[in-house]
């Protein structure tokens, strides 16, 4: 049975398990060097700040995470956030992403957020067939925008809409609502 919470610092070992292989093996992260677990606990404590950073659980271990950031940092954008997900191999198609967008999404609506965006690393067709199923559409592609493993790689942007109308006030931090 799988278990959706925030995240906490000490899950920053397991989450930096499991990023670390995008990172290192292929062109999915434009990072070049994989996070440290300091790294990761820091990256955790200050996302929770203003965005949701969720884990999935399985038997009491880390297997997913997933979590939103700053869109852009110009006042006009803070009703827009990107959003990630990232899963351990042997938890892929079992619908967890899903199930971590889905309960991210309940939150940032909570927060007043307007649109969620994707940006993914291409060619990668399970995470755009994730995204779209979870209601994404394709804005376009950034083409040679960054350069990893030896050749220039494009991003494909996706938007979804999850509010409604003109925002019903200033986005509300997640530390301000933050559920355990």
């Amino acid at each position: 049975m799988e278990r959706i919470r925030v995240a906490r610092p000490e899950d920053a070992a397991a989450v930096a398990d499991i990023y670390g292989p995008y990172v290192r093996d292929t062109a999915i992260s434009f990072e070049e060097a994989a996070p440290s677990t300091d790294e990761m606990r820091a990256r955790i404590e200050e996302t929770l700040v203003r965005y949701p950073f969720l884990v999935c659980e399985e038997a009491g271990k880390v297997v997913a995470y997933a979590h939103a950031s700053a869109h852009k940092e110009r006042a006009a954008y803070r009703w827009s956030c990107d959003v990630t997900v990232y899963a351990a191999p042997e938890v892929h198609r079992r619908g967890i992403g899903r199930t971590l967008y889905g309960r991210l999404f309940e939150i940032l609506r909570r927060q007043r957020v307007h649109a969620v965006y994707a940006g993914i690393a291409l060619p990668n067709a399970k995470s755009v067939g994730l995204h779209e199923a979870m209601g994404f559409q394709h804005l376009g592609i950034y083409r040679e925008v960054g350069f990893k493993a030896g050749s220039w790689r494009d991003v494909g942007w996706w938007q979804r809409v999850i509010g409604d109308g003109i925002p019903a006030g200033e986005p509300i931090p997640f530390s301000a609502i933050r559920e355990g």
